[in-house]
């Protein structure tokens, strides 16, 4: 704290950068976020090329938009869902939304893997842990902004399509933000021709509640990951060829 004089000679104490900085550094550190995505903000999405989907850069201005307009001009409780096969960036868009809500906003937000949440529920209930399931899941139920990250990743149970409806029920009612990533085309069960959907994932039932929740996003286009390998691949080749020659 530091006390500051106003013209008129009042005295008052207000909390110094360095506080304010601290306050900002525990919020962080409590939305969860991977080191992997440390660095990820909206303004560092960068997907270009020739081949680039229009999708992308559309779904980059939907992020943007909703963290800049949050929580003014949105729907109570209603967030988004970035759907799209792997390496488009679905997971670096959600975090950079995640960021501006949480230091620029001052929400209460979490970042969740789904699947280290189903292993962590689990992991509850080993006698010799002393984290219990309640534990585990009030951060998720009661983050104001909640980052549900690959949704659909395990192979579906009875007690996971339990637990999936648990966390998007609850949320639902208490209206709280959900921004959800998944590689899972958006249609109910068997819609795929065969493949897997999200209606397979999480159920039908979920995936309409998930509907009401959030507003999709579809990304398309070739995994970056990939495209990157290859190019890494090519420039290796030409530099052996270069030396060769």
């Amino acid at each position: 704290m530091r006390v500051v004089v106003r013209p008129n000679g009042q005295r008052f104490a207000e909390a110094c950068e360095c506080r304010q900085t601290r306050k900002l550094s525990y919020a962080f550190g409590r939305s969860r976020i991977p080191p992997k995505y440390e660095e990820a903000t909206l303004e560092s999405y960068d997907i270009k090329g020739p081949a680039t989907d229009a999708s992308l850069q559309m779904a980059q201005i939907v992020a943007k938009r909703f963290a800049d307009d949050y929580p003014a001009m949105m729907t109570p409780g209603r967030g988004l869902m970035f759907s799209g096969s792997s390496g488009l960036g679905k997971t670096h868009l959600a975090v950079g939304i995640l960021k501006v809500l949480v230091l620029e906003k001052g929400c209460n937000g979490l970042f969740c893997y789904y699947q280290q949440l189903l292993k962590d529920i689990q992991n509850s209930w080993n006698p010799l842990t002393s984290t219990t399931e309640l534990q585990v899941l009030e951060p998720v139920f009661n983050a104001e902004v909640l980052v549900l990250d690959d949704l659909g990743s395990v192979k579906p149970t009875d007690w996971v399509w339990d637990t999936v409806a648990m966390v998007l029920n609850t949320r639902y009612n208490q209206k709280r933000v959900t921004i959800v990533t998944t590689n899972f085309e958006n249609l109910p069960s068997g819609g795929a021709g065969g493949g897997l959907t999200l209606g397979d994932r999480i159920g039908d039932r979920m995936r309409s509640r998930l509907l009401e929740m959030c507003r999709e996003v579809k990304m398309q286009g070739a995994d970056y990951r990939e495209t990157l390998g290859r190019e890494e691949n090519n420039a290796s080749k030409f530099g052996k060829m270069t030396k060769r020659n």
